[in-house]
């Protein structure tokens, strides 16, 4: 998970290309697209799959309040990628039985599964095939904010837990990740549906409009990031880092040593 000092760098970064994007509608005062709510020029539509790809796979995402304001969000992209009822999105930070009676009978479904990474989670690619579908929970915010979700929500722990550790490196360009194996949440579902289905088309199908928006706000003078690993790995992090996040890589320093030595 990210730091408080991730997560306020990611912010800054994201109202700079707010920004950005904003002084190109003043000028152009352009019409906005009803599906995307985007102005017409930097429309991602075009990008989805011609048609809505029919898929056996439900999914669920809880969102996090202040997610919803985010211009750069990419949940949008999954729900109009996947047919009509297989994409959810719930918003809010406590999801109780008394308020949320469906989403607390999903989350506890034998069907069903939490993409979360730790100790205890699966490997997505060991999971068995399931012989109807799978119930496919996210948490989407920041990291921290995921988090949070996680932690103030006991009935999360309810579903296995799955994570996905043969990540490809983000498209996500536009906005500082953690580490290069960070995906966004419309990237993060695309490659859990892919595996879960064996349909490897899938990635490449649901992530073509992170694509043009990536290329859209470049255009407009958004600059690319590299992850805060590859900063640090190269020499051009610049700011201090915390005494955990020495540890934890002095740690994995030494575990990657045992696996080399083991071998």
């Amino acid at each position: 998970m990210a730091s408080a000092e991730d997560d306020c760098e990611n912010d800054l970064l994201e109202f700079c290309n707010y920004f950005v994007e904003d002084e190109v509608v003043e000028s152009e005062r352009r019409s906005m697209c009803p599906r995307c709510s985007r102005p017409i020029t930097v429309c991602w539509c075009p990008y989805l799959p011609k048609e809505r790809l029919d898929v056996k796979t439900n999914v669920y995402i809880l969102q996090h309040p202040y997610e919803t304001s985010r211009r750069l969000k990419t949940a949008p992209m999954l729900y109009q990628g996947l047919a009509l009822g297989k994409c959810h999105i719930i918003v809010g930070k406590k999801f109780s039985e008394h308020r949320y009676p469906q989403v607390n009978e999903i989350l506890k479904a034998p069907n069903t599964i939490l993409l979360y990474p730790g100790e205890d989670a699966m490997d997505i690619q060991n999971l068995p095939l399931h012989h109807h579908s799978y119930n496919l929970v996210m948490l989407d915010g920041t990291w921290a904010q995921a988090k949070n979700l996680y932690c103030a929500n006991k009935i999360l722990s309810c579903p296995r837990k799955v994570q996905i550790n043969d990540n490809p490196i983000s498209k996500y360009v536009i906005r500082t990740q953690p580490t290069d194996s960070a995906l966004s949440t419309l990237e993060s579902a695309a490659v859990a549906i892919s595996v879960l289905e064996n349909r490897p088309e899938i990635f490449e199908m649901l992530t073509k409009p992170l694509d043009a928006l990536c290329n859209f706000q470049m255009k407009f003078g958004a600059v690319q990031h590299q992850s805060k690993t590859y900063k640090i790995e190269n020499g051009l992090w610049n700011k201090p880092l915390s005494k955990k996040f020495l540890k934890k890589r002095e740690q994995e320093k030494l575990n990657s040593q045992e696996q080399s030595g083991s071998s």
